[in-house]
């Protein structure tokens, strides 16, 4: 569909695919393609969870520098709200999302593995938000989603020093949700993504929204948005479906209505 981002959908499962060489660096036209590839894997029936990946060799090593060395404040101040704009698109789609990281993934490439809701790395992987050591610092959700993610006194350590984290100790701080050999990575999102996509589609959409939600607001407030997600599924067919397999001891047969 881009010219460096791609769509492939098989088996009910969408890759989004990253394929700028040879690092895939994340400029504009990049962070627009991937936007608009979250939109059309959302709004898709037929793709019932998602994986981001940037091929055998890195998922993305970040925002290109060069481009926005040259930006002034004023074209940044606009710019920055469609960086953040392209990658919410992202964390927003409403089904899992598996972000299948390669090589590096830093910086906006961190960020972006950072919007998806599960997270596999090769043994050689490296992340990291390495944005205060050009002066800055990240930009496109680093500050937030990885604090959420990891716990504040984590990611300021992150941050602050702008170091990059092996596979191994993304596993222990919580910052990846699996390790596996570098030539499995791939494979391994499919598979964990294959346990979502014969699963009850607008229940999982209900679960994710609230999950997500719930951890913008208070206690009380996430209560009332569960409980609204929770009784609406009742009006569908998936539930009825569910429930009434259960009775008669058979596996449902979800239709994602």
């Amino acid at each position: 569909m881009g010219e460096f981002v791609r769509v492939e959908t098989s088996g009910h499962i969408a890759t989004i695919r990253l394929d700028r060489p040879k690092m895939n660096a994340l400029n504009r036209q990049v962070q627009e393609e991937i936007a608009e590839a979250a939109r059309l894997v959302d709004a898709d029936p037929d793709a019932h969870a998602v994986v981001v990946y940037g091929g055998e060799r890195v998922f993305a090593a970040g925002a290109d520098v060069k481009e926005m060395a040259v930006m002034s404040y004023a074209e940044m101040a606009v710019h920055s709200r469609t960086l953040q704009d392209c990658f919410t698109a992202v964390a927003r789609i409403g089904k899992p999302v598996i972000a299948a990281i390669t090589g590096y993934a830093l910086g906006g490439g961190c960020e972006l593995a950072l919007c998806a809701d599960l997270r596999v790395a090769g043994e050689s992987a490296k992340l990291g938000q390495p944005e205060i050591t050009l002066g800055i610092i990240p930009g496109a959700g680093g500050t937030q989603r990885l604090p959420r993610l990891v716990g504040p006194a984590r990611a300021k350590d992150l941050i602050f020093t702008g170091r990059h984290v092996s596979a191994a100790e993304a596993l222990a701080i919580g910052l990846v949700d699996r390790v596996v050999p570098d030539e499995e990575v791939y494979s391994a999102a499919l598979e964990l993504a294959a346990t979502f996509a014969g699963g009850a589609a607008a229940a999982i959409r209900a679960a994710k929204l609230a999950v997500d939600h719930g951890l913008e607001t208070d206690l009380d407030t996430g209560l009332e948005i569960e409980r609204l997600q929770f009784s609406g599924l009742f009006a569908t067919e998936d539930a009825r479906e569910g429930m009434t397999a259960f009775a008669e001891k058979r596996r449902p047969t979800f239709t994602g209505h």
